[in-house]
C-alpha cells in the first residue's frame, strides 16, 4: 500500500496559507484587472478537482489504496482553488468566483478505463506544473507570483504520486497497464498537433452533455484557456517542448526504455498491443 508513505511525504512539505504566503508583500500597482480575471478562471478550474475526485472514487472502487490517496490529492487541489480565491478576496473582491460559477464545473464524468484516466491525470499534473510556472513568470505582482510557484510545486509532487501508482499497476496487471499508459502518453505528448490544449479539464467527459461537457466549456468565459496560454502568459513552443520532454522522460523511467520522441513511444505502444494480441490469439490445435 502506497497511501501511508505518500501521506507522510506530502504532509512534510505541505505549505500553510497563513504562514507561507507573503500576503504583506502585495503591490497593488502590479496587478491589473486582466490579470485578476485570469486568477479567477484558474480558481474555478481548480475547483473541478471535486468532480474529478468523485470520478476517481467511483471508477476505482476496487482499489482502496488509491482511493485513500484521493483524500490527500483532493485536499491539496481544493486548497489551490481556495488560495487563489483568498488572494482575490483580499485584493480584488469583485473578481471572487460566485458559488454558482463554482457549481457549474461540478458535473458527472462518464465512466472511463481507470488506468487510462490515471495516465491522463499524470500528464495533466506535468502540464499544470509548467502552466503555473509560466504564469508565475508572466505575473508582476509578488504575492501571486509566489502563489503560482507554490501550487506548481504541488502539481509536480502529485505527478510523482501518480507515477508510483502507475508503477504499482505494471506489477499487478502487466501489459494491459503498459498499453493504457503508452496510449494516453502518445496522445498527451502530441499537443502540438491539436487545436486545443491537451489537459483533462479541456477534454469531453459526458456524452449526454456534449459539447458542453468539458470543464473549460463551463467557465464564465469558455474561450479563456486558449487566450491565457497564447496571448497572456505566452505558453510557447519552448514551454510545450518541456512538457513533452517530461512526459517522455517519465515514460522512459516507467517502462525502463528510452523514448526520445513521441514516435518512439508510439512504436512501443504498438509492440505491446501486438504482444497482447498474440497472447490472446487461439492456440493451434
Amino acid at each position: 500500500m502506497l497511501y501511508p508513505e505518500l501521506f507522510k511525504s506530502l504532509e512534510q512539505v505541505r505549505w500553510s496559507m497563513d504562514k507561507d504566503i507573503p500576503w504583506d508583500q502585495f503591490d497593488a500597482s502590479k496587478l491589473t484587472d486582466e490579470q485578476a480575471q485570469t486568477i479567477k478562471m484558474n480558481a474555478i478550474t481548480e475547483w473541478s478537482a471535486l468532480p474529478a475526485t468523485e470520478m476517481f472514487l467511483r471508477d476505482n472502487r476496487g482499489d482502496s489504496d488509491f482511493c485513500a490517496f484521493m483524500s490527500v490529492w483532493f485536499f491539496e487541489e481544493q486548497k489551490h482553488s481556495l488560495v487563489l480565491m483568498e488572494y482575490l478576496r483580499r485584493f480584488r473582491p469583485e473578481f471572487v468566483p460566485t458559488e454558482k460559477e463554482l457549481d457549474n464545473v461540478r458535473f458527472e464524468f462518464d465512466p472511463a478505463p481507470a488506468l487510462e484516466t490515471l495516465m491522463m491525470h499524470f500528464c495533466g499534473e506535468i502540464r499544470l506544473n509548467h502552466w503555473y510556472r509560466c504564469a508565475s513568470d508572466w505575473h508582476t505582482e509578488p504575492v501571486i507570483k509566489h502563489i503560482y510557484k507554490v501550487i506548481s510545486q504541488d502539481e509536480a509532487r502529485h505527478g510523482g504520486a501518480y507515477l508510483r501508482y502507475m508503477k504499482k499497476a505494471l506489477v499487478e496487471v502487466g501489459d494491459s497497464a503498459r498499453a493504457a499508459f503508452a496510449k494516453i502518453g502518445v496522445l498527451m505528448a502530441s499537443a502540438r498537433r491539436t487545436e486545443k490544449p491537451l489537459h483533462p479539464t479541456n477534454l469531453h467527459v459526458n456524452q449526454a452533455l456534449f459539447p458542453n461537457d468539458t470543464v473549460q466549456s463551463r467557465l464564465p468565459d469558455p474561450e479563456w484557456l486558449e487566450a491565457w496560454l497564447d496571448t497572456q502568459i505566452n505558453f510557447n513552443g519552448d514551454w510545450e517542448k518541456k512538457v513533452v520532454e517530461r512526459i517522455l522522460h517519465n515514460m522512459s523511467l516507467l517502462f525502463d526504455r528510452t523514448f526520445a520522441t513521441v514516435q518512439e513511444l508510439n512504436r512501443y505502444r504498438k509492440e505491446i498491443v501486438g504482444r497482447i494480441g498474440a497472447e490472446s490469439a487461439p492456440k493451434p490445435a
